[in-house]
């Protein structure tokens, strides 16, 4: 109780800012140090946060353990191959793969023209309006490694539509608008690709800085792709997800290793067989992302350290400059306790006011900096914030500080003896 009264007693308070009045130079470079330490924790760890909601934004419609794997040509003769042979993907090395690599959760063949695959775009008409497009064949299960949206009242491929090889197509959002009038539903209606009639059952939302999704794609059933281009039973690409908590890499090498006995091809050969791990991404960028925030957690503690050991500095010096203050203090009757508590009120003011004016500056700059990266859709980066109980176990990591740190200047005053501090000069 005694405490709380010193706290609130006016007194106290005008003995705390004179003695900063006194110190202003000391006080505010002081104050600074510990600003910046909890300034620089907030804006490393802002920072970080915004690039692991960047990735997470452009990527958030995409397995994050998934992978694409295709075929190229061999570098190594073997089996009685020669050296550039191009081993081609098949429809049955889907469930061989299956059975083979257990840790495969999803794993869907693709076929595609005048994309990165290459060969020739698809050419779609639809009454007087024409263009070259992209085309894909997909099976249902798609979806569940790269969600599509749709536009209401439309769908994706289904099972029946691979069975029946049903002419039907889904279409971006710019292959509608080139095609179809303004306000014209696509859904219901035909469209001509390649010479075939083909009925419209959906629009697919573009997803503004996916680097996966364009908007003028088109997406047919794989059966029908088969027919339409006589693909016969072979695959462009295979798109593989994971099961959460494996290790990507390591599914990666299994699933290659695997092609590889089965198009008898060298297991040495690192070239026969192309992919891009989107999981390894993921996890880098996770791992940078953690390791921003480690390091702006390590950098924060040490400059907030410094800082708090600096105001502990300035207050030994106050005591020092208070030496004869105090002692008259003491011998009105002054309690040690009653002095302790003074000084560290004022070791947890200055640190308290250096920790919310760091708070406050964090907060403009990781705001300006979302502002600026706001509407940048080719950069992974959004919405850079640190959350609030972080930020206030950062203050009261800071107050835990101050307090420990003002023990020091406050034992300094309570061990000054009134008979010594009355003889000082």
């Amino acid at each position: 109780m005694n405490s709380l009264k010193i706290i609130f007693d006016r007194d106290t308070w005008q003995e705390i800012f004179g003695s900063i009045q006194k110190n202003k130079v000391r006080t505010v470079i002081t104050v600074v140090g510990v600003l910046w330490g909890i300034f620089i924790y907030i804006a490393l760890s802002g920072s970080a946060k915004g690039l692991d909601n960047g990735f997470e934004r452009q990527f958030q419609n995409v397995a994050m353990n998934s992978m694409f794997v295709w075929a190229q040509s061999t570098s190594i003769a073997y089996d009685g191959f020669k050296i550039g042979r191009s081993p081609e993907l098949k429809l049955q090395d889907v469930e061989i793969l299956r059975k083979r690599v257990p840790e495969i959760k999803y794993i869907v063949p693709r076929n595609s023209r005048g994309s990165f695959a290459g060969g020739s775009p698809a050419n779609i008409v639809r009454n007087n309006n024409s263009g070259d497009y992209a085309i894909y064949g997909d099976f249902p299960e798609f979806r569940k490694i790269a969600t599509q949206d749709i536009y209401d009242g439309g769908r994706f491929i289904n099972e029946n539509d691979i069975e029946k090889k049903r002419k039907v197509c889904v279409i971006g959002e710019r292959t509608a608008s080139d095609l179809f009038e303004k306000n014209e539903d696509p859904v219901g209606k035909y469209v001509r690709i390649d010479n075939v009639y083909f009925k419209v059952i959906g629009v697919l939302v573009f997803r503004q800085g996916s680097p996966f999704d364009s908007d003028s794609d088109v997406f047919i059933p794989f059966t029908t792709y088969q027919n339409l281009y006589n693909s016969g039973d072979r695959v462009g690409w295979l798109n593989i997800a994971a099961y959460d908590n494996v290790d990507v890499l390591q599914v990666e090498k299994d699933i290659k290793q695997t092609l590889k006995k089965i198009k008898r091809v060298s297991p040495e050969d690192e070239r026969a067989f192309g992919s891009f791990n989107l999981g390894e991404i993921f996890n880098s960028i996770m791992g940078f992302a953690k390791g921003m925030t480690f390091l702006s957690l390590v950098v924060g503690i040490a400059t907030i350290l410094a800082g708090v050991i600096g105001i502990s500095n300035i207050l030994l010096i106050s005591v020092k400059e208070r030496t004869k203050e105090l002692g008259v203090r003491r011998a009105l009757g002054a309690t040690p306790g009653e002095v302790r508590v003074q000084i560290i009120l004022e070791s947890v003011f200055l640190t308290i006011i250096a920790g919310i004016l760091g708070i406050i500056l964090g907060s403009f700059v990781l705001a300006g900096i979302n502002a600026y990266t706001i509407d940048m859709t080719d950069f992974p980066y959004t919405n850079p914030t640190v959350p609030i109980y972080l930020v206030l176990g950062a203050l009261f990591l800071m107050v835990s500080l101050g307090t420990l740190i003002g023990l020091i200047p406050a034992q300094r005053a309570v061990s000054i003896k009134p008979i010594d501090a009355l003889r000082e000069e």
